[in-house]
């Protein structure tokens, strides 16, 4: 009798737990709107553009299914920018659910591209598709994304701890290290009533630009700053699409005391300016940047700009390990249609700077200047030859790595005088080309040696200076 009672508890102990449901993911039990988030993107408190971001599991519960939908529109000179990003990524719905797939849409200006990602044994297997071009198969490494990345701020404030989690990226499909860290409460008073809300920092290794974001007693993100000019705002549906339509480039421009002296232009050539709100992470000496920290609060910046002296021949080594030769879906390097004009241009030249001036001259002269025309991918800006400065660059980069010469894009600020004839320094981005030593070159200008007005502050497109814009002040030109 005893041993019949014994099974029939084994058998209904096995029941029991058969029938208890399979652990979820924190990304899935934490607080947030089930039907999504809008939210209205600002720069310097004008909208920009809007956000749709959603995290659910799918109709079986097995999968974790997280949704970001980004469209920016602004004027950009005479042209209007329109442009839309959507990405969808899969996981197992189980805590560390492995990534499934992953669904990439750009539409507008920077060109159209889908991008679909599964992943297999051999790692992340993607189908790039784009207009006018066959479709290419690219094998990529194993995702050590996991289903607590779909949302690590609400996941890091759920467990009060800091939540480290690698994030595969949507515009270049590269892998980078997330860190969300719960930074205490703030009280804000919204619509008239005083509300606690809890706040977490999140930094890409990528961008190294801090999210800080704000989220209320019911799970809703009301607000992520990125930096003091910069941010999103939760909005009903209908507000968050509605766009002011502002004008980039005088919104973020920094307004210079007195114009730039008549040296700054020259080769060789200097300038020095008076700087506040330029935090410290920025004051890296370089072969063209000095600083001499005043106070607190200014900084004196030295610019230098002059023709490199060691001058070696083609192919070189990276001094950086490599990456400044690399080949990726948005420099394309190794694209046959890229390495056969990076020859046709260089031709026999073997001297590294002789080859660098000859694609510089090249990329100057048949890139038309059409500030707003936009193309994310060096392809694309060979097959329309119009862009901005960012165009520019980034097909001159991808030449110069197609013939061996090591490059990367420059970001910062260009001093210009425009037709309000206000000094300014404007946001820019140029080439920076190992030759045997590091140079600048600019091929919007057609200057073979960016000159001194020149401010470096971030590479490669990233987003590491959106916390200067609106914060940086030039007090003094010398």
């Amino acid at each position: 009798m005893r041993r019949a009672l014994f099974a029939l508890t084994l058998v209904v102990s096995s029941l029991a737990a058969a029938q208890k449901p399979a652990p979820v993911s924190d990304a899935l039990t934490v607080q947030r709107p089930k039907e999504g988030e809008y939210f209205g993107v600002y720069l310097s408190n004008q909208k920009v553009g809007w956000m749709f971001s959603q995290v659910k599991a799918n109709q079986t519960g097995d999968q974790l299914v997280a949704i970001n939908e980004l469209h920016f529109l602004a004027k950009v000179g005479t042209r209007t920018t329109d442009r839309m990003m959507k990405e969808t990524k899969v996981f197992e719905a189980k805590p560390g659910g492995k990534m499934l797939s992953l669904r990439l849409e750009q539409k507008g200006d920077g060109g159209d591209q889908l991008l679909d990602g599964l992943v297999t044994k051999e790692g992340l297997k993607v189908i790039r598709t784009r207009p006018g071009k066959a479709d290419e198969t690219l094998v990529l490494p194993m995702p050590k994304e996991v289903a607590e990345d779909a949302d690590q701020v609400r996941v890091a404030l759920k467990r009060n701890a800091k939540l480290e989690g690698t994030v595969t990226d949507s515009t270049d499909l590269k892998q980078y290290v997330w860190t969300t860290t719960p930074a205490g409460t703030e009280t804000r008073t919204i619509r008239g009533v005083k509300v606690k809300l809890q706040k977490a920092t999140t930094v890409s290794e990528k961008d190294k630009v801090p999210q800080v974001a704000f989220v209320d007693e019911k799970g809703r993100m009301l607000e992520v700053q990125f930096g003091p000019s910069m941010m999103m705002r939760m909005e009903p549906e209908e507000q968050a699409r509605r766009i002011d339509l502002v004008e980039v480039f005088s919104l973020t421009r920094v307004k210079l005391p007195k114009p730039a002296p008549p040296e700054a232009r020259r080769i060789p050539g200097s300038l020095t300016m008076v700087m506040s709100g330029l935090p410290e992470r920025f004051h890296v000496n370089t072969y063209r940047q000095q600083f001499e920290k005043l106070d607190d609060k200014r900084v004196v910046v030295k610019l230098s700009a002059f023709e490199p002296k060691t001058r070696q021949v083609r192919p070189l080594v990276d001094p950086n390990g490599g990456k400044n030769l690399e080949s990726d879906i948005i420099v394309e390097a190794k694209d046959p249609e890229i390495v056969k004009q990076a020859k046709l241009i260089v031709g026999q030249e073997k001297d590294a700077y002789a080859a660098a001036l000859k694609i510089n001259d090249w990329v100057h002269k048949s890139v038309q200047k059409d500030y707003g025309a936009s193309s994310d991918r060096a392809t694309d800006v060979l097959k329309t030859l119009k862009g901005d400065c960012t165009e520019h660059s980034l097909l001159m980069v991808a030449l110069l790595r197609a013939v061996g010469i090591p490059a990367r894009r420059a970001d910062g600020v260009v001093y210009l005088m425009n037709e309000d004839q206000v000094p300014a320094l404007y946001w820019h981005e140029w080439v920076e080309a190992y030759v045997g030593e590091w140079t600048q070159l600019d091929p919007t200008f057609g200057q073979s040696v960016a000159d001194a007005t020149h401010f470096k502050v971030g590479e490669e497109g990233n987003s590491e200076i959106t916390p200067l814009i609106g914060s940086l002040v030039v007090t003094e030109v010398r």
